[in-house]
């Protein structure tokens, strides 16, 4: 791995454990501070600094310095997390996100947050040091020299010097100085290995009174910026004498970390573990990996990953043990994410693309060979179709990504406009792991913003309004996606005052938006918050009530070539459900005839084929038909596109099924099963109604793909207003013409 490829994964993974760090922040807020999410909370922070001093981003790694000192407060139990202090951890934790966005653009000129970084400090407890002191070097029996420092050692207070030099982050034991060691003569040890660059006095283990205070104890911490030539062997060999119950980190520099990067890409690939190839470039040492190795079998929680533990404390850089995992032929499950390998989207679009054509291509070949007669290329072509599938489904999986994705980003949307407004309301989510393309998954996100926002500020009252009706205090907004028939369902529903549908009307009728005659369902009334620059609103908010937002979220949903339905209980809730395809790139479609063209149905929503005996005019007059004593809307895609051709022999229906509603396409021909690759209609073409799209044939021909979802809506009207059935649209006839 060369620094350039590690600095983009740097990127990557540094927005990954900014996520983690606002989630575990929230489930704090929610659930108390339970000890995995501080230690999640540490974790992140202290791998984005080490990360980050990596490729000296150095106002990276001093700002999350001053977060890690106060994580690690919280870690040791010596701070709380009160609302205060979790509101700035989430404040800094944006700040970072900002930093981050900037380094990797290259941009000098970002606020550094002085006023942050205090208010960080102030938890803080205050560091005091001392300006000379005289060494004592240890000696194999015990016995001690004592020799003035030359020259002195200067401690100061601060944040230490951000060089390219050795860590020693040194906490001996309390006992240390009954033994008759003195921790200066290791200062003067390491001075004659190498140069002492800085040391920091830290009084982490300092009694709180000096009734506390024994003299004989050592309770100062040490740490140490040391520039040396010598190995990691070397410096730890320094502490031998008193390494018993003593906790002592030695983190290499960042010239030796390119060196162990180094020495890793010459290693050959092996099936060891990790801790030996990392012994074997000298990133680790062996008293480190039986420390740590101890450390995992003694652990409580199911066993973590010798990386993470390395990490974590701060043993071994993360890029280095990053570049041991990709050494390894065999990777436990629990470390299976360094097996990601992260793909620019372009060049999975180029990818279906491609695989789009061969689709095509394979189609032709099999018409082919079917007008040939060979059985022996038939046989051939049709094993090449089967590959040509598995090909297809294979491509279109590396694009499924979990709505999880898109999820994760509103527990902290939620929390602040729940503040903003002075509501308590919860967020609940299931289904995240449900998976749809990932073109899509960029592109919900903004529609599901307006809608939790609308929530929020319309749906869930006011704490009061929810106690008087007898409700809990406490608002609750839930997010489920899950799979249906070929599609995905995201519902968002909120446990608030509902829809008034009478201040709907009221609004319609002002705006003009509808007729004082006019007769409207339920459903047709809650429909109207989805035109253009409606609001109910009585003021405008920062959050909403300037009628912007819910036809975009509709525009949005039917560019996706998904549908919105908006049901509400007033008094009870609202809930919104958005039905998408699962991908906008190559489906399995079901091919019919009428008259010369041809239209392909998306196979997941085919429900059944079957013959229709009935008279055409009788279909055509009532719009429905009776299937096996049952009502089935039906519509004549003959009359539905305007096509003027007679068809002569028996018709045949195929029946769909959309959202749990089923009707009936009269149709010629029943052509059987076919691999459709999607290509969108054209700007001129947009009006045309019950078309999702076109595809290429074998033949060359274009065929149009139905869009069921309208085409089952209007199938419903057919049945109340039969008059309504020629739906031909004026740019449909030049659409037939392509």
């Amino acid at each position: 791995m060369d620094l350039d490829s590690a600095r983009v994964a740097f990127f990557q993974e540094a927005r990954e454990l900014l996520t983690q760090m606002e989630n575990a922040l929230l489930d704090i807020e929610a659930n108390g501070a339970g000890e995995e999410s501080i230690n999640a909370l540490f974790r992140a922070a202290h791998t984005i600094k080490g990360s980050a001093g990596l490729f000296s981003l150095d106002t990276i790694v001093a700002f999350t310095h001053r977060l890690e000192n106060v994580l690690d407060e919280v870690r040791s139990g010596r701070l709380g997390i009160q609302e205060q202090l979790l509101s700035l951890l989430l404040e800094s934790s944006d700040h970072l996100q900002i930093l981050i966005d900037a380094a990797e653009k290259n941009q000098a000129d970002v606020d550094p947050r002085t006023d942050l970084q205090g208010r960080l400090e102030e938890y803080l407890p205050l560091r005091a040091g001392i300006k000379s002191a005289k060494a004592v070097i240890p000696t194999k029996n015990n016995l001690t020299e004592t020799a003035p420092l030359e020259p002195a050692v200067e401690v100061l207070p601060g944040e230490g010097i951000l060089s390219d030099a050795w860590h020693i982050s040194l906490r001996l034991a309390p006992d240390v100085l009954q033994s008759g060691m003195d921790p200066l003569s290791f200062l003067r040890y390491l001075g004659g290995i190498g140069r002492i660059l800085h040391v920091e006095v830290v009084e982490d283990a300092m009694p709180q009174s000096l009734e506390e205070l024994n003299a004989e104890q050592l309770y100062l911490g040490f740490e140490i910026q040391f520039e040396s030539s010598a190995t990691r062997k070397t410096i730890e060999d320094v502490f031998e004498f008193v390494s018993e119950g003593s906790l002592i980190r030695i983190i290499a520099p960042n010239s030796r970390i390119e060196e162990y990067l180094s020495l890793l890409s010459e290693l050959p690939e092996s099936t060891a573990r990790l801790g030996e190839i990392l012994l074997s470039c000298g990133a680790l040492t062996t008293k480190e990996l039986n420390e740590v190795l101890a450390h995992q079998e003694s652990s409580a929680i199911p066993r973590i990953p010798l990386g993470e533990i390395l990490v974590e404390k701060d043993i071994v850089h993360p890029v280095v043990v990053a570049a041991a995992l990709q050494k390894q032929k065999v990777r436990e499950r629990q470390v299976s994410e360094n097996r990601v390998i992260r793909v620019e989207v372009d060049k999975l679009d180029a990818l279906i693309n491609l695989v789009g054509e061969l689709v095509i291509a394979n189609a032709a070949a099999r018409i082919a060979t079917v007008r040939e007669g060979a059985k022996a290329s038939e046989e051939a072509v049709a094993n090449l179709g089967s590959l040509v599938e598995n090909i297809r489904d294979s491509a279109l999986g590396l694009r499924m990504v979990p709505i999880g994705e898109v999820f994760q980003r509103f527990p902290r949307v939620v929390r602040d406009l729940a503040k903003e407004l002075g509501k308590r309301i919860d967020l609940e989510i299931t289904g995240a792991d449900t998976e749809l393309d990932k073109s899509m998954v960029d592109r919900i996100a903004d529609p599901l913003t307006h809608i939790v926002r609308n929530s929020l500020d319309h749906g869930i009252e006011p704490e009061a309004v929810r106690i008087a009706a007898g409700k809990d205090p406490k608002g609750t907004v839930k997010f489920h996606a899950y799979h249906e028939t070929g599609s995905i369902v995201i519902e968002v529903s909120d446990d608030g005052g509902g829809i008034r549908k009478e201040r709907v009307l009221a609004r319609a009728l002002e705006r003009g938006l509808i007729s004082p005659e006019q007769q409207l369902s339920d459903a047709e009334i809650l429909n109207l918050i989805f035109e253009p620059g409606f609001s109910t609103a009585e003021s405008v908010t920062n959050l909403s009530g300037r009628g912007v937002g819910m036809d975009v979220v509709k525009k949005s949903i039917e560019a996706l070539r998904g549908e919105i339905e908006l049901t509400s209980d007033e008094g009870k809730g609202t809930r919104m459900r958005l039905r998408m395809p699962l991908t906008l790139a190559i489906i399995d479609g079901f091919l019919v005839g009428v008259g010369d063209r041809s239209y392909v149905v998306p196979l997941d929503m085919v429900v059944e084929c079957a013959d229709h005996a009935g008279g055409q005019g009788a279909a055509q007059e009532e719009g429905l038909v009776n299937l096996r004593g049952e009502p089935l809307p039906l519509v004549r895609l003959r009359e539905h596109f305007g096509i003027r051709e007679r068809h002569e022999g028996r018709e045949n229906i195929l029946v769909v099924e959309y959202g749990g509603r089923r009707a009936g396409l009269l149709v010629d021909h029943l052509q059987g099963e076919f691999q459709a690759v999607i290509k969108p209609l054209s700007r001129l073409f947009s009006s045309v109604q019950g078309v999702g799209g076109t595809t290429i044939l074998g033949t060359g021909e274009v065929a149009l793909i139905l869009d069921i979802p309208a085409l089952v809506q209007k199938m419903e009207t057919l049945a109340v207003r039969p008059d309504h059935h020629t739906l031909a649209a004026p740019g449909f006839r030049q659409l037939q013409k392509i």
